[in-house]
This record gives structure tokens, sequence and C-alpha cells, in this order.
């Protein structure tokens, strides 16, 4: 038992004596309370209380030390690449920016359904007014992209919706930020700018949300690089392109050296990789796609001939892109002083680098060119003749939303590189215009059509015309029609929004996110889709659906069936119109609610009775009360 030496202890308040061993929290070295402080139990609100406690532990968790930084850390673990190694920084007004920007982008985020919600798709517009209302936040961009991330990386089976316009405008900040990227590479002087780099600020664009970075492509080049090496060091032990590091640029200047060089860069590419020209999926984009073009080891000529003109330079030869006429080349010099196009060899990339002299060019495409078609072009006109692929491919679409962005896409990137191009300045109206989005963007086109060109105030003045009606419109806008099933015209109508369903005839699964109780589409499209033919024809309900390939189709009662094994539809405007997916259902957001009000409590009747016809019998009576609990739930969601 301990014993109390006289004069070391002090009675307490209520008669006991303190032991002065005793040790307090605060009486911890700084190091040890910061361990603590930085367990992962502890989050931030608890850091705020432990530091109002006193003056000791307030120090301890002051603004620039450990515990706030551990704190900002372990919740935004993606924002460390902003940040060098131990840098001193204000951690605690760092915590409150971020936190700050993602209530505001969440709030930002969540009121986008409500107030641009249409049953007819207008991204465009809800972009351009959601990325301005961001940027008047006066926030990091990179505070922006991480919240609209974590938003995208939540549960994948809810908040769909808040999940579908957080994407639209991730896909929209980062396009700015990469054509900002493209403007600041086209003002550098011609012999600065890297036809791949410039093939990478378009790949970027197209694919925002893709992982594609200039560094991660030229390694990839690199490693090709060191495998021509490596079969450069069998034949010729002593090639000066084998003392090239990496990242530095020697030209090789022996014709001899250069042929060796690119026989091992054709073998390595063409017959140990595998590279070919994508001759059965010519249109298809991903074809110039420069990250594409890697990871599936084909492409089409210009795309080609970018990876094949870079991996050459790294090795000291000299390549110069030909814009051809339908077959992009490069020409490789074989005089001292080459002026004359027979000068030059050309190298067809998609061709397995075969080897050309200026007459068989002309027998690759059938006819007869003058001499400035094999003259060098500069990076600038190398981007322009990708990027008019691209657009053609876009315009060749089949009208549906991927096609539609691509033409956009490409047209941007087009009017950025050469920015009074009056044929595509208009086209870029005429797509808003018909796509009814951004209309003061189209009058600012408008303008510099008709300042670039008088010729064309006919089209112009018809496109103000309608464009100012347009706005006009916007301003009054119509309030949407609800259709409630419990109508007398609504008697016949069958399924209710949110059912996963199956086409009797073409097989495809679909979702339903909207009603008729009658077709009420052109008689052209009667006429054309054979509805006549149908037992009911015309007279019948027909359904709004999403369709698992990424269509929007408008598909008649009669041959449409509730799907039997409920599955989750991959289509990219689901989350427009739903919340949730419920494994056996989809739950409509507010707005699609607002527009049919009485069709959720009929999707779960539905799914409810679909369910109890195809338990078996023995385990139905008790499951089934659960999975209705569960539809409930989901429904207050």
């Amino acid at each position: 038992m301990a014993t109390s030496v006289a004069g070391e202890g002090q009675p307490s308040l209520n008669g006991t004596i303190s032991d002065p061993q005793t040790k307090k929290l605060t009486d911890l070295p700084t190091e040890l309370l910061e361990y603590i402080l930085c367990f992962p139990v502890l989050q931030h609100v608890d850091i705020c209380n432990v530091s109002c406690c006193c003056k000791r532990l307030h120090d301890v968790c002051h603004g620039r030390g450990k515990v706030w930084g551990h704190q900002y850390k372990l919740r935004w673990p993606r924002l460390q690449r902003f940040y060098r190694q131990n840098e001193s920084c204000d951690w605690l007004r760092e915590y409150r920016t971020r936190h700050r920007v993602g209530i505001q982008i969440r709030r930002t985020v969540e009121s986008i359904s409500k107030r641009f919600f249409t049953e007819v798709p207008c991204v465009g517009q809800v972009l351009g007014d959601s990325f301005a209302e961001i940027e008047s936040l006066g926030m990091p961009e990179h505070f922006c992209e991480d919240e609209l991330l974590f938003i995208l990386n939540s549960d994948k089976r809810k908040s769909l919706t808040l999940k579908y316009y957080a994407k639209k405008i991730l896909y929209f900040l980062r396009q700015q930020n990469i054509l900002r990227s493209l403007k600041t590479f086209l003002e550098q002087p011609a012999e600065l700018q890297s036809a791949l780099e410039g093939a990478v600020l378009v790949d970027q664009y197209c694919n925002p949300l893709a992982d594609v970075t200039l560094e991660n492509i030229s390694a990839q080049l690199d490693e090709i690089a060191e495998k021509v090496k490596k079969m450069l060091r069998i034949k010729n032990p002593s090639h000066p392109s084998l003392r090239i590091a990496q990242g530095h640029c020697s030209v090789v200047e022996d014709f001899e050296l250069q042929r060796q060089v690119v026989c091992a860069l054709n073998s390595v590419l063409y017959e140990q990789l595998q590279y070919k020209g994508n001759e059965c999926d010519y249109y298809n984009p991903l074809n110039s796609y420069i990250h594409q073009v890697l990871l599936r080891r084909t492409g089409i000529p210009i795309s080609l001939s970018v990876l094949y003109m870079t991996l050459a330079r790294k090795l000291g030869v000299r390549l110069d892109p030909v814009n051809f006429p339908n077959h992009f080349l490069l020409r490789w010099c074989q005089k001292p002083r080459g002026e004359d196009i027979y000068d030059f060899v050309y190298i067809d990339a998609f061709g397995k680098g075969k080897q050309l002299t200026a007459k068989e060019c002309e027998y690759l495409i059938g006819h007869q060119v003058t001499a400035d078609y094999y003259s060098a072009i500069s990076t600038t006109e190398v981007l322009l003749r990708m990027v008019g692929n691209l657009l053609n491919i876009g315009k060749r679409g089949e009208g549906n939303e991927k096609s539609y962005q691509l033409l956009r896409d490409s047209l941007d990137l087009y009017l950025t590189i050469n920015p009074d191009n009056v044929q595509y300045l208009l086209l870029q109206a005429r797509l808003y215009f018909h796509l009814g989005i951004w209309p003061e963007k189209v009058l600012d086109i408008l303008q510099h059509i008709q300042a670039l060109d008088p010729s064309q105030h006919g089209a112009v003045g018809y496109l103000v015309q309608h464009t100012l009606e347009h706005i006009q419109h916007k301003k009054h806008p119509s309030t949407p029609e609800v259709k409630r099933r419990s109508a007398p015209e609504h008697l016949e109508v069958q399924y209710s929004v949110g059912l996963i369903m199956k086409h009797k005839r073409s097989g495809y699964n679909c979702v339903i996110y909207g009603w008729d109780p009658k077709c009420t589409m052109s008689q052209e499209w009667i006429t054309t889709m054979r509805v006549h033919q149908l037992s009911s024809g015309a007279n019948q309900p027909f359904y709004n659906v999403l369709v698992q390939d990424g269509t929007c189709r408008y598909a008649a009662q009669e041959n449409l069936e509730p799907h039997s094994a409920p599955l989750e539809i991959g289509h990219p405007e689901v989350g427009r119109y739903f919340s949730e997916f419920s494994d056996t259902h989809y739950v409509a957001n507010e707005e699609l609610q607002t527009r049919y009000p009485e069709d959720m409590s009929e999707t779960l009747r539905a799914v409810q009775e679909l369910y109890q016809r195809l338990t078996p019998a023995s385990g139905a009576q008790d499951q089934a009360p659960a999975a209705d609990q569960n539809n409930h739930q989901a429904m207050s969601m």
C-alpha cells in the first residue's frame, strides 16, 4: 500500500489527497499527443473539440501542425500530388477551404436536375450555366474536381442523378483546362511544337475522363525505342543511336546508319509488336486517339505516322509529315539537300512502314497529284488533319448522343486551332441550334461569321431570328405535362417508369422512362417503322425506353414484357431520370416522379407481383415482405 510523504500531497476539494505523480493528458510530450490525435478513428469534429479544451491542446492542434495535416491527407488522399513532400502548409486553412468547396459543389450539382431537367437531353446548356456557377465560387479548380470525383466514386447504385451531372460538369471542367493548354501549345514557336504532344491534347479533349497524360504516352514510346535499340545493338553495337539518352534529340547524319534505324523500327513495330493499320474498322474514332492506338496496336495513317515519326526522332532519324490526300505519309530525305520530291523516300506507317517513291504514292491513291502534296507540313497542319478526320466521323454518325458529342468536341478543337474557318463556324452554330443549347453562344458565333464573310447573311439571318425566338421561349418555359395513371385516357397503360423490360421481337433489355397513351410520332415515322403491322397499330400505349446498347427508343406496349431477371441498364442517360437502381427496378428521381406521380407505386406493385410469381412458394411468404420493405426504403431515397 502506498504511503504519503508529509508535504507532498495537497488536500483536494472533497478532502482527498491528490497524487502529485499522476500525469494528465496535457503533460505528455507534443510528439506523443500528435501521435494519439492522428489515430484514424478521430475525425475533424473530434480534433476541433479537442483543440477547444485548453491552450495546450489548442497549440498541439495548430493549423500548420501534424494533426491537421494528417486529417487533410486522410480525408482527401487524391490531393496529395498537389503538395511537395514535407511542405510547410496551413493545413487547417486548406481543410476548411476544401470542406467549403465540397459543400458548395455538391449544392450546385444537386440543384441542376431541378432547374434543367427535361425529358429531351439539353446537356450543353446545363454545363455552360453550371460551369459559370462553379467558376464564380472562386475556389481552386483541383478542389472542385476532387469533390466531383468523390461523388462519382460513391456507392455505384445510388445517387445516380447526382453522379450524372457531376460527370457532365467534370467533363466540361477538364475540357476547358485542356483547351487552355492547347492554346498555350499553339502559341509556341513552330520548331518547339511536338506532333505527339498535340495529338495527346486532342486525345485528352475527346476523352477528358480517361487517364491520358503526355508523360505516360512518352514513357510507352521510350519502351518501344529501347526495344529498337536492343535490335540495333545486335546488328551494329557501335551504332550512334545507342548513345542517345532518353529525352535528348540528336541526328544521325549517315544515310546507311539511318537505314539501319528504320529497318529495326519496322521490325519491332510491325513484326515484334504487331502494330497494323485498322482496315476493318477504319472510321472508329478510337483509331485517332494516341492512347488507344498504343493500347490496341492499331490506327489510321495519321495516328500511326505520329507514333512512327516520334520513335524515329528518338533514335536520331528525322522524318517529316506529308499531308498526302486520303493517305497520310512521312518523308525521309535521301540527299544532303533534298529539294525535289524525288529526293525523298515516302514511308507508309499504315502499310507496315513500306517505303515508296513519289510515283508509287500516286498508285496508292489511284490518281496523280501536284508536287505541293509531297511537301512537309507543320505540327498545326497535322493537328488540323487529325481533328478533321474526327469531324468527318462525327458527321457520319447516327445522330445519337455519342456522335453529337464527337462532332461538338472536334469542332471545338478545330476552331481553337483555326478560329476563322467560316465553314466550321457555321456548322457549329447549326449544331448548337439543332441541339437547342447555348443560344447566346450561337449569336456570338453568327456575329463572328458575319464579320468574316458578309455573303453568309442569308444563313446567318435565319439562324439569328430563330435563336432569338428560342431565347424568348426560355424566358417563359411551358409547364411540363403531368401524366396520372388514374386518368381515364391512361387506363390502357400497363407498365410504369423504372420497370426493366425486354423487347419481345428485338430481344434488347431496357428501362422505361416515359410513356404516351397513344403513339405521338409523325405519320412518316409510323409508316417507316411499320407500326400499322402491329395488332393494335398506333392506337396503343408507347414507351420511351433507354436501351442497353446506349440508344433511346420508342416501343409499342405489345412488344414489351417485364424482364424475368431484372438487371442494370448500362445507358449513359440513366442518371438523368433515375436516382437509384434497387435490384429489381430503377427509382425515378424527383423530377421524373413529378411528371409521373403515380408510377412509382405501380412499379413497386408490379415488381412485387413479378417477384411472387417467380419465387418458389416455399419461401415466398417469408421473403416478400422484406423485399417490399426494401423497395419502400429505396423509394424514399
